[in-house]
């Protein structure tokens, strides 16, 4: 059945041979359907012009094509911002104003916290405020981050939430995964889990495939789809490129960017080969 799939990088740094393999693995499993390109630039302090027009070049390079224009995440802060306000309508918002120190301080505190793919979990500190004292930090202007209150929107569930994962089956969501997770900060309109479910919703997008890794995030991202009554696609996700020791390829390794095997006189038949495509 054609899907229409995307390659979401970020232009933060050269794609490596992982990027390589994510690209070729989205444009296949379009299966002659659409495949699309969105560039996830929100965070302006490290993305650079220089680094999208590489990625348009290495995705040529590998023999690619894809639909324009291409989607810029920082063209469409009124779509998070939009999202936001539909969860703020259900109060499922809250700011929470600690600092990464306040947060490990008040984990330590607590001993045995719960854990969650990226470590422990957000204790929930800020979430029991009074509206006055939110109000008179929120004046004061104080950093933030918005929260969402996981607890309450799971009260919002009539039943249990399910996805499709491709090479797993269908799925029982838990969308507690990452706690009250952040959505967006004071200075930054959404975070990645906001902005990918808004972006692959206004994009039509029927099938989402990226790394094994982000796997834990479907959990969380079928619990916003929900919550903001967006149509639900079916995930496939795939395996990770790593290096001789097991580990997997980072943009800091410039070794092993499409740019520079380019350079070093690789061709995307051998780039094809070597990931196993």
């Amino acid at each position: 059945m054609p899907e229409t799939t995307r390659f979401a990088p970020s232009p933060t740094g050269w794609l490596h041979l992982g990027h390589a393999f994510a690209a070729l693995f989205a444009a296949q499993q379009a299966d002659c359907g659409r495949f699309l390109i969105r560039l996830e630039d929100i965070d302006a302090t490290r993305a650079r012009p220089e680094y999208e027009e590489a990625i348009f070049e290495d995705l040529a390079w590998l023999g690619l094509s894809w639909e324009k224009p291409v989607r810029r995440q920082s063209d469409h802060f009124e779509d998070y911002r939009a999202a936001l306000n539909q969860l703020e309508a259900k109060e499922l918002l809250y700011p929470c104003f600690c600092t990464r120190r306040d947060i490990q301080d008040e984990i330590a505190r607590a001993g045995n916290a719960p854990q969650g793919p990226d470590g422990p979990l957000y204790p929930g500190t800020c979430r029991h405020l009074d509206a006055d004292e939110r109000q008179q930090r929120l004046a004061s202007g104080a950093a933030y981050a918005l929260r969402l209150d996981v607890a309450k929107a799971l009260e919002l569930l009539d039943a249990p939430l399910s996805f499709t994962e491709l090479s797993r089956g269908e799925m029982i969501a838990d969308p507690s995964i990452f706690g009250d997770v952040v959505l967006a900060r004071k200075d930054t309109p959404a975070s990645y889990h906001l902005a990918v479910v808004v972006d692959d919703a206004l994009q039509g997008i029927t099938l989402v495939t990226r790394g094994e890794d982000l796997l834990p995030a479907a959990h969380l991202h079928r619990l916003l789809q929900h919550l903001l009554g967006l149509p639900v696609p079916r995930w496939h996700h795939h395996r990770l490129i790593t290096d001789e020791t097991g580990k997997r390829l980072a943009k800091r390794d410039d070794a092993r960017s499409l740019r520079s095997l380019r350079e070093a006189g690789w061709t995307p038949e051998r780039v094809r080969e070597v990931i196993g495509f």
